[in-house]
C-alpha cells in the first residue's frame, strides 16, 4: 500500500513562500501522476496542482496559477508543492495524492492514494 506522507506547512505571513514536500513511501513515486488538493475550513476539498508522471506536464487552478509550482523527483521519491505570494484565502489543509493513471487528473475521485494532509495558515 503506497503511503503519503506531507510535511512543509506551518504558520506563514501574507507573501511568504513557503514549500510543501509529500513523500512516497512503499511505492515508487514514477508509477503515478502527483497531485495537491486543498480543503480550507467549511468548503469542499479542492484541486490545486497536478503533475505528470515524468514532471514534464503540469495543470494548476486558476486560484493559483502563477503564485504556486508542482514539482517531483522521481529518485528521490518526493513530490514539491513551491508557494509563492501566500494570501489568507490559501489557508487551508494541503493534501497530497497519487492516482496510477498516465493522464493529468483533477478530480478526487480520480486519486487513489492520499496524504493525511498539512495545515498551512496565512496570517494578514
Amino acid at each position: 500500500q503506497v503511503q503519503l506522507v506531507e510535511s512543509g506547512g506551518g504558520l506563514v505571513q501574507a507573501g511568504g513562500s513557503p514549500r510543501l514536500t509529500c513523500a512516497v513511501s512503499r511505492g515508487t513515486s514514477s508509477n503515478y501522476v502527483m497531485g495537491w488538493f486543498r480543503q480550507a475550513p467549511g468548503k469542499e476539498r479542492e484541486f490545486v496542482a497536478v503533475i505528470s508522471r515524468s514532471g514534464g506536464a503540469t495543470i494548476y487552478a486558476e486560484s493559483v496559477k502563477g503564485r504556486f509550482t508542482i514539482s517531483r523527483d522521481n529518485a528521490k521519491n518526493t513530490a514539491y508543492l513551491q508557494m509563492n505570494t501566500l494570501r489568507p484565502e490559501d489557508t487551508a489543509v494541503y493534501y497530497c495524492a497519487a492516482a496510477t493513471s498516465w493522464i493529468l487528473r483533477t478530480y478526487e475521485y480520480e486519486y487513489d492514494y492520499w496524504g493525511q494532509g498539512t495545515q498551512v495558515t496565512v496570517s494578514s
